[in-house]
């Protein structure tokens, strides 16, 4: 029997492309990977910012997610904008009878590119203690590490300390704090786990462009993809590093919109990759 590798991406949608499910979808193609989808809310947005949001009911979010994991065999989960805690609920449970095995990434999303809130008050309260302890890794940018740790993480040694707080303190498997907006020539991101003592520094260079909406999105849906191929967490990380760096790299120059454009997914796209199940 043959098969691709699947994914499935839980978030919002973006009317404008850029992030969200749209940017989600598109990683997955791009990396040769079968994309599945679970929409929790329409945004109204473009490369400016979000105008207004609809939340999906939850139980159709939930109805979305069985009629997936009642079909597909996923090979890893992306989690984005949530937005209720309703949502977070309902993830968990479902999860807990479906999908206990599969490697889940939960990119807390909560403010936008352009500054809006993407989230409600208490459902970062439900992330914390529903999500973050099943997650396979979780990926927060400097803004979302500062509002779930409730102190400012604006340098590298606060992050190496935050790294460890959320392993340490919150139950977390793995953590990666995304350095975007810190100064200097670099982009630095850190990595911890409760497999390893110290945390682990992944640099880039840093891309003078502001066509940055989706960054965070596509991140964490290429670690997602990765893993749905069969890597470990450690090489899903370096690979999907290297992918959004190309990816920014290569729309950098690119007017799109009047705002903050987004990446260029498919500067390298890939075939579906297909798999032979010699045992079915």
């Amino acid at each position: 029997m043959i098969t691709y590798p699947i994914a499935l991406t839980i978030a919002g949608s973006d009317s404008g492309g850029c992030a969200g499910i749209q940017a989600d979808l598109k990683t997955f193609s791009s990396l040769g990977v079968f994309g599945t989808s679970v929409i929790t809310a329409i945004t109204a947005q473009n490369t400016m910012g979000v105008i207004d949001v609809m939340p999906i009911p939850s139980d159709i979010v939930k109805k979305q997610l069985r009629a997936v994991m009642d079909d597909f065999e996923i090979g890893a989960i992306k989690v984005g904008m949530l937005f209720s805690k309703e949502n977070v609920f309902g993830l968990y449970y479902t999860y807990k009878e479906y999908a206990k095995n599969i490697p889940l990434v939960v990119d807390p999303v909560m403010i936008s590119t352009s500054g809006n809130s993407l989230i409600m008050d208490e459902t970062i309260d439900a992330i914390k203690e529903f999500l973050f302890p099943i997650a396979t890794i979780i990926t927060p940018n400097l803004n979302e590490a500062s509002t779930l740790l409730h102190k400012k993480i604006e340098t590298i040694e606060e992050m190496e300390e935050g790294a460890k707080e959320f392993v340490e303190s919150y139950g977390v498997n793995s953590v990666l704090i995304k350095g975007g907006h810190l100064q200097g020539d670099e982009m630095v991101d850190i990595f911890y786990s409760k497999d390893i003592s110290n945390p682990i520094m992944l640099k880039s260079k840093k891309i003078n462009t502001k066509n940055t909406h989706g960054t965070g999105c596509t991140l964490s849906s290429a670690i997602a993809s990765f893993l749905a191929i069969g890597n470990n967490l450690e090489k899903s990380l370096k690979l999907a590093k290297e992918y959004i760096t190309q990816a920014i790299d290569s729309a950098k120059e690119v007017t799109l919109g009047k705002g903050h454009g987004a990446v260029n997914h498919f500067f390298n796209p890939q075939k579906l990759i297909k798999n032979e199940d010699k045992s079915k």
